[in-house]
């Protein structure tokens, strides 16, 4: 790329008050332009990054390019060694297939051939248990808790059902009744069984000592049907029979006898980067504050091949386009002729995919005590969808809100309308980066364009961006951070919103 040229005014005044711009912000601002931004997407979006998972050698060299661009600004490392990179560490998880299975009476299910987990990262697990059948799928009042209880419960769907959002729901349903277990019957042809087995059986990551997202409940297994109908042979179901009911009310019928689950897991170290640049402040008393830019890196790494072979999920909007934001943020800043009064914080990190592992490590190992960082600006898919409109999450819990619309109002230009959240029940608030800081004390606003059609899919590439949309939307985030970073008082919350948002502990 070449490299940009700017022209930088001669200051003429002393900073100025509230409100107003200096005279270089919007020569600045110019420094944020459409064919950077697209450009900066195809190096981080590019296939060569093989959808930048959490960890991967793809996601190490986003992590080394982008430090290579803050370093290029003129930023400083806040990393703890005063680097740009901050890794965290993370434990590798294997389920060990030999020691692994389920026995019961004299048939014995192995994993890999019979047994394989069905999502989330596996743990140790020993439990000798009655089996219950579970069928059906309206009417999940009809399902006793006792039921189910302790027991290994083992889901039967219907012939040519799959794992959409319904049956989702009916297994979270069924683990919320507190079984041993929870499998689901998987009518997967050889090939296809194969498949899963090799993606399934693969290394896994886990937040340390605990198991991640959605840690803490019944585990969560597939079973082969051929494999489920050795295992209650004798005991008078039928395996046709519980699929042809499967429409009906849910039901549970206990199998006689017990079944001894057994999960072993190795656990070996890892650690994925995040990448921290700051700009110091230029106000001697406000330079110990902070404002932090974030947006994450990573994204899903790579699945079976599509019919033309495609099997990098590149995540060009989720996130490579608010990674980006934060990238031509930094730059527009570190053009300033004087920075903003209090320090900026550029932070991109990684493991948002995952359950926001990045950003909990960074806000628990801050740059500056996380009681100097005085907003968190975060940037979520925002590369797609309407041209002059961007979802700004939060307003209405702290008063940045009131400095967002008023910087809005100020910059017609943009032709970017910054609006509420329009999906409070997708709890969106809850699903980002932003959500450490906020739990921390950090007032945060959430710029987010929804999903689409390619949200987590192949075709989330760099060709489908609005690189000119997403161009106005990151300078709209720019005079933000100017803004607060010139304000003589910090924001401040909606009392409300802080005693049911933010917590004691980390």
């Amino acid at each position: 790329m070449k490299k940009k040229t700017l022209a930088v005014l001669t200051a003429l005044c002393a900073p100025a008050a509230i409100g107003a711009q200096q005279p270089d912000v919007e020569t600045a601002a110019a420094t944020i332009t459409a064919d950077d931004y697209a450009w900066r997407i195809g190096v981080i979006a590019h296939d060569s990054m093989q959808g930048r998972n959490t960890p991967s050698p793809g996601l190490d060299r986003t992590a080394e390019w982008i430090a290579s661009e803050f370093r290029r600004f003129g930023l400083r490392g806040g990393a703890g060694d005063g680097g740009f990179i901050q890794r965290y560490p993370l434990e590798e998880v294997r389920v060990d297939g030999e020691a692994s299975g389920l026995t019961a009476g004299s048939v014995r299910l192995a994993f890999g051939a019979d047994l394989l987990p069905l999502f989330g990262t596996p743990s140790d697990v020993q439990l000798t248990s009655e089996l219950v059948v579970i069928s059906g799928s309206t009417d999940m009042a009809a399902l006793a808790a006792e039921e189910v209880r302790g027991r290994h419960a083992v889901v039967v769907l219907a012939p040519g059902q799959t794992l959409g959002r319904d049956v989702f729901g009916l297994i979270m349903g069924v683990r919320a009744a507190g079984p041993a277990s929870v499998m689901v019957a998987s009518p997967a042809a050889d090939d296809a069984w194969a498949a899963q087995a090799a993606r399934s059986l693969r290394p896994s990551v886990r937040w340390p000592g605990n198991e991640g997202r959605g840690g803490g409940g019944a585990p969560l297994l597939q079973v082969r049907l051929s494999s489920l109908e050795r295992l209650i042979a004798g005991s008078g179901l039928s395996l046709q029979e519980l699929q042809a009911r499967a429409e009906g009310p849910v039901r549970a019928q206990p199998v006689a006898g017990t079944a001894r689950l057994v999960q072993r897991v190795t656990v070996g170290q890892t650690s994925a980067p995040n990448v921290v640049g700051i700009l110091d402040g230029s106000d001697p008393e406000l330079r110990d504050e902070y404002v932090v830019f974030s947006g994450h890196m990573d994204h899903v790494g790579m699945g079976a091949p599509d019919e033309i072979g495609d099997l990098i999920f590149n995540g060009a909007d989720d996130d490579a386009s608010g990674t980006i934001a934060v990238v031509e943020a930094a730059e527009a800043m570190a053009a300033l002729a004087t920075p903003p009064r209090r320090s900026m914080v550029f932070l991109v990190v990684s493991g948002e995919e995952k359950g926001l592992w990045g950003s909990r490590y960074y806000v628990e190992n801050p740059s500056a005590p996380v009681e100097q960082l005085v907003a968190n600006v975060n940037a979520d898919m925002v590369g797609r969808n309407w041209p002059d409109t961007i979802v700004a999450i939060g307003k209405e819990h702290s008063d940045l809100g009131e400095t967002l619309a008023r910087v809005n109002e100020r910059h017609p230009e943009l032709r970017m309308t910054a609006i509420d959240d329009i999906w409070p029940e997708e709890r969106f608030y809850f699903r980002s980066d932003h959500y450490n800081f906020a739990r921390r004390g950090v007032p945060v606003l959430f710029f987010f364009n929804g999903t689409h059609d390619d949200y987590h899919g192949l075709d989330d590439e760099p060709e489908r961006i609005d690189a000119e949309k997403a161009a106005r939307i990151t300078k709209l985030l720019f005079y933000l951070g100017v803004e607060v970073g010139n304000a003589d008082e910090r924001p401040k919350w909606n009392p409300e919103s802080y005693g049911r948002i933010v917590s004691d502990g980390p």
